[in-house]
Parts: structure tokens; C-alpha cells; sequence
């Protein structure tokens, strides 16, 4: 069964401000701290969730947390932002309701954090598949974008969002993320230019310089010390805990993954890079005729590199700066900027170009993460925008995200009071009106299209004649004077006429949060958001990617006179858009709140949290949730909770769970004007009476756990008792076994020593009858064999003295035989005993001779003319044809090891022995160099593979040589590749044949008799390869060219021999002159290598090291 904890279980404080008891600001603040000091940074309202900054990291935020949530009630678990992320995605995944996720907040209160946890959420807990995780990765990934140009460090948050977020994501009907949509709303682009003290400009000027690679920065001409840049603040230009270079490489990934084209990226830096620039540029007056100044730039060096980055004409943009054209119906007036008007323009160029470019980067995103069907979709938006900003100096940027603060308000207090008094008309519960205060009296003042204080902004702005924020603050002292909730020392109001803290040139309103003094300067120039026309027209001239798409009104052919709209008219339009986008969708709500202004962990200010409670609204938030019935809940979860109060619901209730929760209320005799019942709920009023069924459920679970506890222990002691007496049974068993096996082993073993001694006996007494009877066997079989022995004794005797008769008789026959044998052949030895003993002794010698001769026998190899010397005199004309049988049978051997191939390199060397040896001095130091054939392996190489399918034939030598030029002698390398029937030169990077001579060509080859490598390949008169002349070439292996070049000649039968002519002067042909090539000794200016000089026009002098 899974155990599920309640909203209520182990509660620190108070999970729900819904149920705090008492309810004051005092009780409402303490609650937070105690809930912060235990790490408990999320607590409910209602619906609504409050999320405390805790500026650490919280192990609260893993895959088994987002799984402990998912598809769980809102009120099951402990108050966690994945709980309205889960209720909102199912709402929207089973309702088909869209809905609308509301993140408000002061800087620094961790909404970016907050929006970042909802969209994971999301993306962990809905569908899976290839598509839907690109689109999920896409969408997650637009938010280091957007942070990296929208995000600054500012005194209270160092990555503090500067421009307000809207983020609608789309789903299919499953539920999975199909696409977006992301809207912006007012980017502080006056941050670009000046930044206050302890702040930084945009995170992405500091990420640029810190991690692009030394190329980039080369090619935006930039860079990396920041101090050389004046948009750059220095005292805060490095932040701990922030690594710029590490943020720009997840910058550059992130853009790649949510579809930037790598040349788009480009074109983004160089426009930051060039916002950097315009900073640098500075101007001096320069006075005119007319007695007026005109500004000049400085120096232009920083212009110029700008004007390289957009692509403009220097001297166009240089011009814009210093003069301004006015139109006005058929007439154009210049007039001349001076220097104050300059750094304007300037400045306001900057703004204006990086606030469109930021414009630009947010509807790319829109384009790579838009929904890519057609079909019906479900949204989910989620909105990040600022909170309510309440400074020291308060100017129109205040004034304006205050005014979006009200209507944020606005419509969180009417859809508040709609969701209420939907959920009481649905589950049939009597609806009464709730008393609150409504801010649509404030935002009227501000919206008003008449009388409001836009409006009038913007009137003035347009006003003909002198505008200055003072009339503006007098129009307003005239207008809203008698306003309840407009506050001014210039007014007609006596009351404020003496109020000290309010300065004359300030107006105050006192807004929902509270009251906010705003100091007038500034609001007609930020409001009209003026950029000269110049400017624009400069700017749309650029040769750049984005620049026509930045600056459209530049564009000459469509010139539109009619002023701008106004920076506040525009962002009135855009709240009205969300607010109607807001009323459409089912709104979930999460107030982040700053618990300290030091960034640091564990530090809880009361009088900063107490601010913020009271400009969220968060008290007027809680009384109206708290105006009708405080706390409802299920009828199924409420039975399941408090069924043990009484004995008819315990522990199994079997009815409707309404109709048990009814008697479980009866059974507690609780005050009947204390709960209603719903359709599906029960509704109780007032917190003390779910407070008293709390603590009656805390003592009944006290008893029940005392009687469960009773149980076990007699469980565990029947259990124990139960074990011990098996185990006694056992033991018993064990041991009776044990004592009879014992007994029966004493037993058997007295048996096993009687039967031993009884066998002992029985052996005994058979052995003695055995031995007896052997005995008399043995004495028998003795006297038997001396009987045997003495009769064999005397026939042996007897046959002895016969056999010596016998052989006596034999000896005296053979002496006889021999005597008479002796007498008959002496009569014929002395006439043939020399001739026998001399033959003997010569077929004695000539064994001997043999073996010596085999011991001493030479070596195998042919090239060995050693041989063993003769032992006699008389052997001298066989040891001689022996030597030379020997040499002929071994060199017979040794060819017989020969490959084809090593067959023709012989044949090839003897060629060049016959050609070369005693006529050129390079030929002995060739001998020892194989014939190779092929040595740029022209096969193998890719590069002439072109070259080897244009020959013919297979390729019999290819190597590099230098040809020689005649104009200067000097060489240059080529490719020589050698035929059965051409030769071709060729280029040796390229492999392009710059030659191609059939051998039928060529008539001759003239080398020198020296140590170098010049040679001529001479051609027949008249033949066409013959049109450009003789070849002079050179080459480290002319033996190996040459002795080819011959023996492919005398193979053919088609043609004659080529002729070899060895000489040290010879002509050559080159086209219709005839030079001569001339070789001397001497010493070359290069050292041991051989020098071709040109001599005049008729000689070329070769110069030869001497040996």
C-alpha cells in the first residue's frame, strides 16, 4: 500500500497561510522566517505559492522529487513549486484548459530560478520520443540566450533580469511540447550606455570579451581588457561566482541548438561589438561662421572600425553625428548637432540598436520553436516579468513596471475572486460578496486615454513649442490635483504644500503596495525615444545582414513624417495584449520574495520581507481566500485523514464517502456553522476547527500506536515463547540420536575385536597345516633333482670325450689342406706382387685425396676463387678440371635460385656494365644501387593517378630529374616516366605532361665521362615531338634512365637501336639554335655539387667536382 504525507503531516509552521491562526502581519512574517530557517522556501496560499530565495542550493529539485509529485494532489505533499507545475500540466493535459503560470517578484527574488524549474518540470514529466526532446531542448535551451543579452548584474541580484518575459509553450493533444512563443516587454536599453554604481552593463559584452577566441575578437576588432571600453562599468566588471568565459561557450551552444546559423551568430556579435565601439567614439566643438558650434569626432579610429564592422560609409555615419535633417511637408532644414546633441545621438543609437537586435534575437527564437502543425493546440504561458520597484530615485522606468504591477494586481484579485466563486457555485455552496480594494481607480489614473498620466505624457511629447519635464509635472499638478491617489507640492492641494519629502520637481502616487515618490526628469525624453532620422537612414545604408531589418524607417523610398509611437503608448499596448492573452487562460500564481539585500544564505530581514508582502498583496491575498471557508478538501481524502475519530467510520467505512464524513462530524459534535458541504467537498470555515480535528487526530494516532504497540509485543513474545520451545524439541531430538549413536558405536567395536581374535586363530591354524604341507612337497622335489642331476652329469661326460675325438681329427685335416695349398701357389706369387701393391697404394692416395678434398672444400658462391691447394704433383691436371666442374655446378645452382625479376635487374646491370664500366666516372658508384624502376610510386600516389592512366604501357621507370633551361642553366624539377614505346615528362606538383616523346623519336643519348648526372636526349630531325628541341636533363640514377632507355630500344624490332655517346662536349638542339654543352673540372661555388652555367648564347659550361 503507498503511504501518502499530507499538506498538515510534520508541518513546520504553517504550510498554508490560508490556516494561520491568529492572521497578522506579524504572525504572517514569522511563519516565513520559521519555515525559512528549516529550508522550507515554499509555502501556499490557497492556490497561490509564496518561494523564498534561499541563495544556496537545495537538494529539492532531483528526478525522485519530480516523480514524488507527479500526478499528485495539490494538498497532498509539503507546499513545492513542482506541485502547482504538476497542477497546472495536468489541468492542462486532462481539462484542456490553457493555462497561465504568473511569476512576480523584486530583483533578486529568484523568478529566472523559478520559471526555469516550472519549464523542467515540465519537459521531465511529459512525453518522450526524438521530435518532442528537440523541442524540449529548444525551448530550454532559448533561456541562457535570452539571459546571456537581456540579464546584468545590478546591486541587488547579479544576474537580475532587465526586460519582462512571456513564454507561451504549445502542446498537442497528448500533451507534449509541440512549440512556443516568446514576448518581451521592455528591455532597460538605458543600461547599455550608463549603469549605476556596483552594476554592469548586459552579460553578454562581458561573456564576449572574457571567452571568444583570439580569431573572433580579431575579426569584430575587439579587445579583451574591458577598461578600454567607456559603455563598460570597471568597478563591477568581474562578479564571483560568475565565470564569463564559460557562460559565452554555453551562450554559443545553446544558439546552435536552438537553430542559429553560424554566419546569423556573426552577425550578433558584430553588433554588440560595435555597440562597444560607439561607446569609444567621443566629440570636440568646432566653431563655425555663423558664431555656432559643431561637434567633430576625436578621434577616428574607433568610428572607422564600426563603420568596417555595419559596413557603412564613414563619412555618412561621421555626418550624422554632426548635422540633423528636419522634414516637414515639402521643406528640409540641417541644422548642426553640437557636442551635448552628439553624445545624444550617439548614445541613443546605442540603445536603439541593441534594443532591436534584442527584439530581432527573440522573434528568431520564435521562429526555430514555433509550432510546426496547424492543428488545435493547448498553451501554457509562462510570464517572468518584474516586480514592484519601489528606489531612492524613481524615474520612467519605475514608473512604468509599477503601472504593470497594477494591473497584474488588478486582474490577480478578480481572477482570484472568480476562481472562488466558481468553486462555490460548483459545488453548490451559497456565495457571498467579498469586501477588498479595488486598484482600478489607480490604473485608471495612469491608463486613462484622456485624462491618464501616459496620456498626457504622450500629449506633451507631441505638444508644438518648448517641452520640458516641468510642464509635464505642471499639466499633471492642473489635471490630477484632485486625484485621491495623486500627491504633489505644485498642486492645488493645500495639504502637501508643506511636505518636506516630497521635492517640487516629484510627483507621488500612492499605489497598492504603497507610496511611490517619482522625480519628473527624464520622462519626455524617454518617453519620446528619439532617434534621428539621420541616424536611421545611416544605419539602413549599411551593407550589413541585419541592419535594413533593424532600421526599416530608414529606408528613403518609404520616408514616413509621422512621429513614432511613444515608448509608454507601446508598452500600454503590450499590457493591454497580455492582460487580454492573461484572461483567457487559467491563471497559477508564484510570488518569489528576497529574504536579505546580501545575497548570502540564512540571513531572514523582516522589514525587507514585511515590504515585499505588503507590495505583493500577499495579507489582502490570504483575507480573501479567508472570507468565505478557509480550508476545503475532498470528501475522500478527508475521510481517509480523520476516519479513526470515530468508531462507525473505523478502520473501514463501506458507504459514500460524503455520507461518512457527515457521521464522522456528527460523532465529534462539531458546530454545524462551521462546515458546508459540497458537491465533492467538504468545506470547513474557520482554521481553529481543522486545528481541533488535527489535534484529536495526533492523540487518536498516539493511541492507536500505543495498542499497535501492545499487539506487536505479544505477537513478538508468543512468537519468541513458540521458538524457544521448538528449538527445545530439537535439541532433545538431537540429542537422543547423539547418545544412541555413541552406544551402538561402543558395541560394534567389542564385536569387531572378538571377531578379530577369532580370524587371528583360524589364520594361524591354516598357515602351520599349509607350511607342513609344503614342507614335504619340498623334500620330495630335492632328492628328485640330485637323482636327475647325477644321471645328466655322466651323459655329459661322455659326449665331451666325443666331441674332442671329433674335432681333433678336423685340425689335423685343415693343417694338411693348408700345407699343400701353400706348396702349390708359391710358384706364382713373385711374378704379379708389384703390379698388385702398386695399384693398392695409388687407390689408396687417391681416397685420401677425396676426403681432403671434401673437408676443404670452398664456399657456394661464384664470386669465391679460392680452392683447396694440391697434395701431389702427379694430380695437377685433375685437381684443375675438378676446380673448374665445381665452378660451373655452383654457379649452376646459384641461378637456379633466380626470380624473373631479379633475372632482368642482372641482365639490366650487366647492360650498364657494358655500356658505362671504364667510359663514365658515376658508373661504379651505381653498382651497388638496386634498379628499383618505379621511385615516386605513381601507382600508390592519388596525386598522379591522373598521370598513370594517360600511359599506355605498363610505367618501366618513373622518378624526378631537373630539366635544364637554357636561359640560365638552371633546373627545374619534372616527372620521368619511361615506356616500351614514349617517355613523358610531367609537372611534379600538379602531374600535368608538359612533354610526350615516342622512343621511335629519339635518336640518341649524349652523357659526359664525369661524376655527374647530365644528360641529352637527342631527337630525329623532322619528327613532330621535335618542334621545341633537344632535352637536357639532369638525375642522381642517369646509369639506371640510360641503361633502360637502351635495352627498351634494342628489344624492339620496329626500331633501331638507341646510340650512347660519351663524350665531354656534345651539341643540343634547343628549337633553331644548336648549343653546346660543355663539361670541365673544377670547383663549384655551391660546394661538391655539379654547376650548370650559361656562357653566351652557343655554350653551357658544366662544372664537375675534381676527384
Amino acid at each position: 500500500m503507498e503511504v501518502k504525507t499530507s499538506l498538515l503531516d510534520n508541518m513546520i509552521g504553517v504550510g498554508d497561510m490560508v490556516l494561520l491562526e491568529p492572521l497578522s502581519e506579524d504572525t504572517f512574517i514569522e511563519n516565513l522566517k520559521k519555515r525559512f530557517d528549516h529550508n522550507e522556501i515554499y509555502t501556499y496560499i490557497g492556490s497561490v505559492v509564496i518561494s523564498m530565495n534561499p541563495y544556496k542550493s537545495l537538494s529539492i529539485y532531483t528526478a525522485e522529487k519530480v516523480e514524488e509529485y507527479r500526478n499528485r494532489n495539490f494538498y497532498e505533499l509539503s507546499p513545492h513549486i513542482y506541485a502547482l507545475a504538476d497542477e497546472a500540466y495536468r489541468s492542462l493535459r486532462d481539462q484542456d484548459k490553457d493555462q497561465c503560470i504568473l511569476i512576480t517578484g523584486e530583483s533578486g527574488a529568484g523568478k529566472t530560478e523559478a520559471s526555469k524549474f516550472v519549464m523542467s518540470y515540465v519537459a521531465a514529466v511529459c512525453g518522450k520520443g526524438q521530435e518532442v526532446n528537440k523541442v524540449k531542448e529548444q525551448l530550454l535551451q532559448s533561456n541562457p540566450v535570452l539571459e546571456a543579452f537581456g540579464n546584468a548584474k545590478t546591486v541587488r541580484n547579479d544576474n537580475s533580469s532587465r526586460f519582462g518575459k512571456y513564454m507561451d509553450i504549445e502542446f498537442d493533444f497528448k500533451g507534449d511540447p509541440i512549440g512556443g512563443v516568446i514576448s518581451n516587454y521592455l528591455l532597460e536599453k538605458s543600461r547599455v550606455v550608463k549603469q549605476s554604481r556596483g552594476e554592469r552593463n548586459f552579460h553578454i559584452f562581458y561573456q564576449l570579451l572574457s571567452g571568444a577566441s583570439d580569431d573572433l575578437l580579431k575579426k569584430l576588432k575587439l579587445d579583451r581588457d574591458f577598461s578600454k571600453y567607456n559603455y563598460l562599468s570597471l568597478d563591477s566588471a568581474t562578479v564571483n561566482g560568475l565565470d564569463d568565459a564559460a557562460s559565452f561557450r554555453t551562450v554559443r551552444n545553446a544558439m546552435q541548438i536552438v537553430g542559429f546559423m553560424e554566419d546569423e551568430v556573426q552577425s550578433i556579435f558584430e553588433l554588440v561589438a560595435a555597440a562597444l565601439k560607439l561607446g569609444n567614439i567621443e566629440f570636440k566643438p568646432e566653431s563655425r561662421v555663423n558664431g555656432f558650434d559643431e561637434s567633430r569626432v576625436k578621434d577616428k579610429n574607433d568610428l572607422k572600425e564600426m563603420c568596417e564592422l555595419l559596413g557603412i560609409e564613414q563619412s555618412v555615419l561621421e555626418r550624422a553625428f554632426s548635422f540633423r535633417t528636419v522634414e516637414a511637408k515639402m521643406e528640409k532644414v540641417s541644422t548642426t548637432l553640437n557636442v551635448a546633441q552628439a553624445y545624444y545621438a550617439r548614445d541613443a543609437l546605442a540603445k536603439n540598436l541593441y534594443s532591436r537586435m534584442f527584439s530581432w534575437l527573440v522573434n528568431r527564437i520564435n521562429e526555430s520553436i514555433k509550432a510546426q502543425t496547424k492543428k488545435p493546440k493547448k498553451v501554457m504561458g509562462v510570464l517572468d516579468i518584474y516586480g514592484f520597484e519601489i528606489f531612492e530615485d524613481n524615474s520612467f522606468e519605475q514608473f512604468i513596471i509599477n503601472y504593470c504591477n497594477e494591473k497584474l494586481q488588478q486582474i490577480f484579485i478578480e481572477l482570484t475572486l472568480r476562481e472562488e466563486q466558481e468553486e462555490y457555485i460548483r459545488e453548490g455552496i451559497e456565495w457571498t460578496n467579498i469586501e477588498y480594494f479595488n486598484n482600478a481607480i489607480i490604473c485608471d489614473l495612469i491608463e486613462n486615454n484622456q485624462n491618464g498620466i501616459l496620456a498626457m505624457l504622450d500629449e506633451e511629447c507631441l505638444r508644438p513649442g518648448t517641452v520640458t519635464d516641468e510642464t509635464f509635472l505642471d499639466k499633471l499638478n492642473t489635471v490630477c490635483a484632485e486625484h485621491q491617489h495623486f500627491e504633489s507640492r505644485r498642486s492645488k492641494n493645500s495639504k502637501f504644500l508643506t511636505d518636506h519629502s516630497l521635492p517640487h520637481n516629484c510627483f507621488r502616487i500612492q499605489h497598492y503596495a504603497g507610496k511611490v515618490v517619482y522625480r519628473a526628469e527624464g520622462f519626455v525624453d524617454k518617453n519620446n525615444d528619439l532617434l534621428y532620422r539621420d541616424l536611421s537612414q545611416a544605419m539602413y545604408k549599411a551593407n550589413h545582414s541585419l541592419m535594413k531589418l533593424l532600421f526599416p524607417e530608414g529606408n528613403p523610398a518609404k520616408v514616413n513624417l509621422k512621429r513614432p509611437p511613444t515608448a509608454g503608448f507601446q508598452f500600454k499596448a503590450s499590457v493591454g495584449t497580455l492582460m487580454k492573452n492573461l484572461l483567457t487562460k487559467n491563471p497559477n500564481y508564484i510570488r518569489c520574495i528576497k529574504p536579505n539585500d546580501k545575497k548570502a544564505a540564512h540571513i531572514f530581514t523582516d522589514s525587507l520581507v514585511c515590504h515585499q508582502v505588503r507590495y505583493l498583496g500577499l495579507m489582502e491575498n490570504v483575507r480573501v481566500r479567508r472570507a468565505g471557508y478557509a480550508f476545503r478538501q475532498a470528501y475522500e481524502s478527508c475521510l481517509e485523514r480523520y476516519k479513526m475519530l470515530c468508531k462507525q467510520t473505523w478502520p473501514h467505512w463501506r458507504g459514500p464517502a460524503r455520507e461518512g464524513v457527515k457521521v464522522l462530524l456528527t460523532g465529534l459534535q462539531v458546530n454545524a456553522e462551521e462546515f458546508a458541504y459540497g458537491r465533492s467537498k467538504i468545506f470547513i470555515r474557520n482554521p481553529r476547527t481543522l486545528f481541533f480535528l488535527e489535534e484529536k487526530r495526533r492523540q487518536c494516532l498516539e493511541d492507536l500506536a500505543t495498542l499497535i504497540q501492545k499487539i506487536y509485543r505479544g505477537w513478538k513474545c508468543r512468537t519468541h515463547f513458540l521458538l524457544m520451545k521448538k528449538s527445545q524439541v530439537v535439541v532433545s531430538a538431537w540429542y537422543r540420536r547423539f547418545a544412541q549413536q555413541k552406544k551402538y558405536q561402543k558395541i560394534r567395536c567389542s564385536a569387531l575385536v572378538v571377531q578379530s581374535f577369532i580370524r587371528g586363530w583360524k589364520a594361524r591354524k591354516l598357515l602351520r597345516e599349509l607350511k607342513h604341507k609344503k614342507r614335504c612337497e619340498q623334500a620330495v622335489t630335492t632328492i628328485s633333482a640330485f637323482w636327475h642331476g647325477t644321471q645328466a652329469r655322466r651323459e655329459l661326460k661322455r659326449l665331451k670325450e666325443e666331441a674332442r675325438r671329433k674335432h681333433a681329427i678336423a685340425v689335423i685335416w685343415a693343417y694338411w689342406l693348408g700345407l699343400k695349398v701353400r706348396r702349390e701357389y708359391r710358384k706364382f706369387f713373385r711374378a704379379n706382387a708389384g703390379k698388385k701393391i702398386y695399384d693398392f697404394t695409388i687407390q689408396r692416395i687417391m681416397q685420401k685425396y677425396f676426403l681432403g678434398l671434401k673437408k676443404t672444400m670452398t664456399s657456394m658462391s661464384p664470386i669465391d676463387k679460392s680452392w683447396p691447394a694440391r697434395p701431389y704433383g702427379f694430380l695437377d691436371g685433375t685437381h684443375k678440371e675438378l676446380k673448374r666442374v665445381f665452378h660451373l655446378w655452383r654457379c649452376k645452382k646459384y641461378r637456379s635460385q633466380f626470380t624473373e625479376e631479379k633475372k632482368a635487374t642482372y641482365e639490366e646491370k650487366l647492360a650498364a656494365s657494358e655500356l658505362f664500366k671504364d667510359k663514365k666516372a658515376l658508373y661504379p658508384s651505381s653498382v651497388g644501387q638496386p634498379f628499383k624502376g618505379d621511385y615516386v610510386e605513381i601507382t600508390k600516389n592519388p596525386k598522379y593517378q591522373k598521370l598513370n592512366s594517360l600511359a599506355e604501357d605498363r610505367v618501366l621507370l618513373a622518378d624526378v630529374v631537373s630539366k635544364i633551361n637554357r636561359a640560365n642553366g638552371k633546373g627545374a624539377p619534372r616527372i620521368f616516366l619511361l615506356t616500351k614505346k614514349s617517355l613523358v615528362l610531367a609537372d611534379q606538383k600538379t602531374g600535368q605532361v608538359k612533354a610526350s616523346v615516342p622512343l621511335l623519336d629519339l635518336s640518341s643519348v649524349s652523357v659526359s665521362t664525369h661524376n655527374d648526372g647530365f644528360f641529352a636526349l637527342k631527337l630525329k630531325e623532322g619528327a613532330v615531338s621535335a618542334a621545341k628541341g633537344d632535352f637536357l636533363l639532369s638525375s642522381d640514377r642517369l646509369i639506371e634512365i640510360i641503361t633502360k632507355l637502351h635495352r627498351t630500344g634494342a628489344a624492339s624490332a620496329d626500331r633501331n637501336q638507341i646510340k650512347i655517346d660519351i663524350s665531354d662536349e656534345f651539341l643540343v638542339q634547343f628549337k633553331q639554335d644548336k648549343v653546346c654543352v660543355k663539361f670541365i673540372q673544377g670547383t663549384p661555388k655551391n660546394g661538391n655539387s655539379v654547376a650548370c652555367k650559361r656562357k653566351n648564347n652557343r655554350l653551357l659550361e658544366v662544372s664537375v667536382p675534381s676527384p
